[in-house]
């Protein structure tokens, strides 16, 4: 049995580094403590996934898989609400904010979804194997105009970006570093497979089964001067001396403390972290764990302190719901890709969610990312986020079937509310928590049960979305 004390530590936990901290995962991942819920989130992405999303869900009514982007968004959305990984898609989310790609250029869905999966599966790992990985990628290669940089007439928009916002930094490099290292990337771009053949692509939106190739006879082999070091430098050259650079630990560390911790950290307490990050030879997982572990993490002062931004505020949501695990139950049950399509109600409802409070995921505004803390804050986001405190119940129940009573409860409008507050993970003054149970009791017109429970509960929990305590995690 968790202390009080270490099952608060595990949500906090869970809510920075998780999908939110429903019941079920606090449970599970805080047995034994918060050092084993510490080990058991770290070894998350071993997981097994209850269902794979398949091209079945890309597919048209026609049975033709589509390159709208839309389809690749319900997938992804759906991914994050049924997954047993939930490190591996925070880090993700993490990752598709810092390697900002817009499918509004990158106009192919799988394209794109390949890329998310790639910052999936590698996000955890050793930093330099995760650049490497994403600057020869079909998405970002087009993204940032790699694939048009050539012998004699190089583009230098790559490599100002993987200097500038990949590793160093604005103001850590020169104009002549990003000119000697675009001339190293010269070449890298990516082919499309027409049966044996490789055809190198330009100018051309990558397409699914597009794939990396280095087009040696684009490629300058002249000699290079980057950071002072001469010779015929290659792409993965240039990459291993950005990621020896102290500089690159440092402006890491502190934007995964800002994301995951707290907005305004002490240059102290990140030089400490980046310190750790370059002696494991920027293994990411390694840092999470140092970051987890901590004091620093750990102390009451930096809990409920960071706004959550759109995706946590939806994602979790549904995630504590249970909405995911009816999901799996459909999905399992689906017999062809029609049927399949059908699992996308919720996935759809949470990007159409996130896009009204100002974050479309597959969609950063530009290649800096989202920007972060009050900016999330408008009166037009706000109001969107009252309506999804509704629309969970309302939406969900035309949609889905969902019924709330089989979460939340039913009779006593009070002990609703209760269930309402536990499953979301939030804790009220008593003034606001006598508010919410009026607003319960106003909308059940007198005992909750399973024909009221939708509107009770989309009643309570729209009151619930709109007060501060609920915009934090």
């Amino acid at each position: 049995m968790q202390s009080q004390s270490e099952r608060e530590k595990v949500q906090h936990l869970l809510r920075r580094f998780g999908l939110g901290a429903s019941e079920a995962e606090v449970e599970f991942y805080g047995r034994g403590g918060y050092a084993k819920a510490v080990d058991r989130l770290l070894e998350s992405d071993t997981h097994e996934e209850p269902v794979e999303f398949t091209d079945d869900y890309l597919k048209n009514n026609d049975g033709q898989v589509v390159g709208n982007p839309r389809f690749a968004q319900s997938v992804w959305y759906a991914e994050q609400m049924v997954t047993n990984r939930p490190l591996s898609y925070k880090m993700a989310m993490f990752w598709h904010d810092h390697f900002a790609t817009s499918a509004q250029k990158v106009g192919n869905g799988p394209s794109m979804l390949t890329h998310m999966r790639l910052l999936r599966d590698h996000g955890l790992g050793h930093f330099r194997d995760l650049l490497l990985e994403v600057s020869k990628n079909p998405a970002m290669l087009y993204w940032l105009d790699n694939e048009i940089n050539v012998k004699g007439k190089p583009n230098e928009n790559f490599a100002r970006e993987i200097m500038e916002l990949f590793t160093l930094g604005e103001g850590n490099y020169t104009e002549k570093d990003i000119q000697e290292a675009a001339r190293c990337f010269t070449g890298w771009t990516y082919a499309i497979r027409r049966g044996n053949r490789l055809v190198v692509a330009r100018n051309q939106v990558p397409p699914p089964n597009s794939e990396f190739i280095f087009d040696e006879k684009s490629h300058d082999k002249g000699r290079k001067t980057v950071f002072g070091n001469a010779g015929d430098w290659m792409g993965e050259d240039i990459v291993g001396i950005l990621v020896a650079q102290p500089r690159t630990a440092i402006y890491l560390t502190e934007k995964i403390w800002k994301w995951f911790v707290e907005p305004k950290p002490k240059v102290a307490t990140i030089e400490k972290f980046a310190q750790i990050f370059r002696k494991s030879n920027l293994n990411i997982r390694e840092l999470l764990q140092a970051i987890m572990l901590s004091e620093e993490f750990q102390s009451d002062g930096v809990r409920r302190t960071v706004l959550k931004n759109p995706y946590d505020f939806c994602v979790p949501m549904a995630r504590q719901m249970g909405i995911g695990n009816q999901m799996v139950e459909a999905a399992n049950a689906a017999d062809d890709y029609q049927k399949k399509r059908r699992v996308m109600g919720m996935p759809n409802s949470l990007r159409q969610a996130t896009t009204n409070m100002g974050m479309e995921l597959l969609y950063p505004p530009d290649v800096s990312g989202w920007d972060a803390g009050t900016a999330w804050i408008t009166t037009s986001t706000m109001v969107e986020r009252i309506t999804w405190g509704e629309e969970l119940f309302v939406r969900n129940r035309r949609a889905n079937g969902f019924g709330a009573s089989a979460v939340f409860g039913t009779g006593d409008p009070a002990v609703v509310v209760d269930r309402i507050l536990s499953v979301f993970d939030v804790t009220l003054a008593a003034d606001k928590r006598t508010g919410l149970i009026d607003a319960a009791k106003k909308a059940a017109g007198g005992p909750v049960n399973a024909r009221n429970a939708n509107l009770v509960c989309g009643a309570v929990t729209k009151l619930l979305c709109s007060t501060p305590e609920f915009q934090f995690m």
